[in-house]
């Protein structure tokens, strides 16, 4: 069996190890000419750090990555709304991991040009069209820098995991229109900066207004600190409209960010300054889409965003993409046939996926700031008072369940 993968991202890559890892010949198809660290920070939940430590790819993150110990939920004041241990100090196998996401596909990255070889992985070729047949799918790319015509390939299936603009998809659903956005803007970058609480604890601040998000993501530059993460989430327009198409992973300025940081009050972090400091930080819009009727076309499907962008709520973007590689991987070893491969993949992972995107457009398992702000608009002196801890926990736990990561779902992999 021989596989093209359309996408160099994290889903792509990893379905391609996996697929290496069960026999199965795959090469990856990238329209960037180069694969670079690019992005910020994002989690990586304990679910899919299991699959990637799986194929040995542990060490590698261990050497860029920060364990993560506990997320703290906080009003704007800076008040504890929440708190919970994360990945091993939770009782899970392994750790949840906060990292930089280019350097999270750059680990994937390398190991597939170590175990695939170089030509397993083709840049600067964008997808310009395929057509399928009884035996196979035959895919045509072009040069990317050149817009000449770059090469054929035959496989005996296609997966799209070419992101939230996925061609593929809108080649089946040319109606589907642009990404919703539910009108909140997000402000990202990261700097080196002193280390807070414990150095390696993630915070989420705010309200129904806007949330703040700070989590070290790798070792500073000299003891105490740390490679800090930082988002400014904020309601700015109206989702009944589509974001403008500039609006996509731009320059942030301070001028647009620095009024709304301000709002946020964090013990022992000076978040002006730390905004203020950092090298370079990128204005994005909070997007999704809506779930899919299918993702299969006979030898045809899709994979990661191109097949279930969300919200980044509740850490699940990139570990989404993970669990449908490993899904994917292990259909296509175990069916008799390709196309049985990709239904009995699809099966699985589209439900899933379509409650995790409804979920996060309700605030995930962070409405439960939204809840207790609703009821203590100015701050609490016991939020025991405000909200029981039943009710709070029911909110957070919920979430992890259905997102397949709760305590004991871990225990049982």
């Amino acid at each position: 069996m021989k596989v093209v993968i359309v996408g160099g991202g994290i889903g792509g890559l990893t379905l391609a190890l996996m697929l290496h890892a069960r026999g199965i010949a795959a090469t990856v198809y990238e329209q960037s000419s180069e694969i670079r660290e690019v992005g910020v920070g994002i989690n990586t939940l304990p679910h899919a750090i299991g699959e990637l430590a799986e194929i040995g790819l542990l060490p590698a993150l261990d050497a860029v990555a920060i364990r993560t110990r506990e997320l703290i939920y906080m009003n704007r004041f800076g008040q504890t709304v929440w708190r919970e241990p994360r990945g091993l100090h939770a009782g899970a196998p392994v750790p949840q991991f906060s990292i930089h996401r280019g350097r999270l596909q750059g680990v994937i990255c390398a190991a597939v040009r170590e175990r695939l070889g170089e030509g397993a992985l083709r840049t600067g070729r964008r997808l310009q069209g395929f057509v399928q047949d009884e035996g196979g799918v035959t895919a045509h790319f072009t040069d990317a820098r050149r817009g000449e015509a770059g090469e054929t390939a035959r496989a005996d299936v296609l997966i799209a995991a070419d992101g939230i603009h996925s061609s593929v998809r809108g080649q089946y659903f040319p109606n589907q229109g642009a990404p919703r956005w539910n009108g909140v803007q997000m402000w990202r970058g990261a700097c080196d900066w002193p280390a807070f609480l414990d150095g390696e604890s993630m915070i989420i601040a705010g309200g129904m207004a806007g949330k703040l998000v700070l989590y070290p993501i790798a070792a500073g530059s000299k003891p105490g600190t740390r490679l800090t993460n930082w988002v400014v989430n904020i309601r700015t327009g109206d989702p009944a409209k589509p974001p403008p198409k500039e609006a996509w992973s731009k320059p942030g300025r301070l001028e647009d960010v620095l009024p709304y940081a301000r709002r946020f009050s964090i013990p022992g972090v000076d978040i002006l300054a730390l905004i203020q400091a950092s090298p370079g930080f990128w204005d994005y819009p909070m997007c999704d889409r809506d779930p899919l009727p299918r993702w299969t076309h006979g030898r045809v499907t899709l994979l990661g965003d191109a097949a279930h962008p969300m919200y980044p709520v509740g850490s699940n973007g990139a570990s989404q993409a993970i669990l449908d590689a490993r899904a994917l991987a292990d259909a296509l070893v175990s069916s008799e046939h390709p196309r049985q491969a990709l239904a009995a993949y699809e099966a699985v992972r589209l439900p899933a996926t379509a409650q995790i995107v409804a979920l996060n457009r309700i605030g995930g398992p962070e409405r439960v700031i939204d809840a207790v702000e609703a009821l203590a608009p100015n701050g609490f002196d016991d939020v025991e008072r405000v909200m029981s801890y039943a009710r709070r926990e029911a909110i957070v736990k919920s979430y992890a369940g259905k997102a397949g990561f709760a305590p004991e779902q871990l225990t049982r992999r």
